[in-house]
């Protein structure tokens, strides 16, 4: 094999509203929690386990960022396309620590809202021009929509400002 293939793709629940972030450059910045679930039953009692792990999202392309702040919400149901990510940080007490991120950015990522559309976001604006303008599909007719990225990815991620 010539390359290598760094893809994750997670269908979960939001855990708690998106937190958007804005770089001194202005440019807006998504992060939200996904949580995926699986459940089972336990052969020896018969008791109904489940097991639910946490991904962490961060949303470099400024356009999907405005989607996520206009329509995610805690409890959204979505469809995350995007790459792996490990980075170092500094916490509170200046340890250092590290995290693993999707990471949705440049065309590299997708992000679709399975809920279909609610009332407060045909209130919100939401309408067949601002779908066609971020690259909406809904292939079944599910009334799901779709957000591929529309941008290059920055070269690396030292170059990229992040606000926190």
């Amino acid at each position: 094999m010539a390359g290598s293939v760094n893809k994750a793709i997670v269908v979960g629940n939001v855990g708690k509203d998106p937190d958007i972030k804005t770089t001194q450059s202005g440019k807006q910045i998504a992060m939200f929690s996904l949580a995926t679930s699986e459940s089972w039953r336990d052969k020896a009692t018969g008791e109904k386990k489940e097991k639910t792990e946490w991904h962490r999202v961060v949303v470099y392309n400024e356009n999907i960022a405005k989607i996520v702040d206009q329509y995610v919400k805690k409890g959204s149901k979505l469809y995350v396309e995007g790459q792996l990510a490990t980075r170092k940080y500094s916490d509170k007490n200046n340890v250092e620590r590290f995290t693993t991120e999707i990471v949705l950015q440049g065309f590299n990522g997708t992000l679709t809202l399975l809920d279909g559309r609610r009332d407060d976001r045909d209130a919100g604006g939401y309408d067949e021009e601002t779908a066609n303008r971020f690259g909406t599909s809904s292939p079944s007719g599910s009334g799901s929509e779709s957000f591929p990225s529309s941008e290059p990815p920055p070269t690396n991620y030292a170059d990229t400002e992040i606000p926190f």
